[in-house]
């Protein structure tokens, strides 16, 4: 046996089609894109992106809690409209929200993982003690689905290194980190200093 863990294979994603979704901060472009596996994951695209110069970009992880439900045990419903809000001022801009519940545990494993942050775990902990490592998500995808816009190179909205680097070795241009740091609350407070002290996350008190 190889000494090494081999890497996962590349995800293969397919282009499926586009549509308008007008929004509260402006009439964005929605294209679908579908994985192997029947995953889905949707890309929004506000203004020309295929021009060959950066597009500020954000890729968003989807969170039902944060996205749909209000939640205010995380900052990811804050991060989504503050990243829509800043590509509607750009007049050009795209956000890929992928399909990658729960750092990529899934709906009903989160719901389980918040079981044990209300005993006392945190964000990190209670993963692990689900037997995941703490974030399971794959951002190669994002490489197929910028390919398909004709984005080249991107200015990112987000605190986490990990996404630059992913982007990075997929041979996206990754020209500037954009922090989108939003929604901070008694409820999340504990959750946003676990990810910049255990997960690297760029934040500010």
């Amino acid at each position: 046996m190889s000494p090494h863990p081999q890497p996962a294979p590349e995800p293969v994603i397919q282009y499926i089609a586009s549509c308008k979704l007008p929004t509260p901060w402006g009439e964005f472009v929605m294209h679908g894109f579908e994985e192997e596996s029947g995953q889905e994951h949707v890309a929004l695209t506000l203004g020309e992106v295929g021009d060959g110069l950066p597009v500020l970009a954000r890729l968003h992880s989807e969170c039902l809690t944060g996205d749909a439900l209000f939640s205010l045990r995380c900052d990811c419903g804050f991060q989504l409209e503050a990243a829509m809000e800043a590509i509607s001022k750009a007049g050009r801009g795209a956000l890929l929200y992928l399909r990658q519940e729960g750092r990529g545990i899934g709906l009903i494993n989160k719901i389980r993982a918040y079981k044990l942050q209300d005993g006392g775990a945190d964000t990190v902990e209670a993963n692990e003690r689900l037997g995941f490592p703490a974030d399971m998500r794959d951002f190669r995808i994002a490489r197929h689905m910028l390919a398909h816009l004709g984005i080249g190179s991107v200015k990112v909205m987000t605190n986490n290194p990990r996404k630059l680097a992913t982007l990075e070795a997929a041979g996206i241009a990754v020209v500037e980190r954009v922090p989108l740091q939003v929604g901070r609350n008694p409820y999340n407070d504990r959750y946003l200093d676990t990810k910049a002290a255990k997960l690297g996350h760029m934040l500010l008190k």
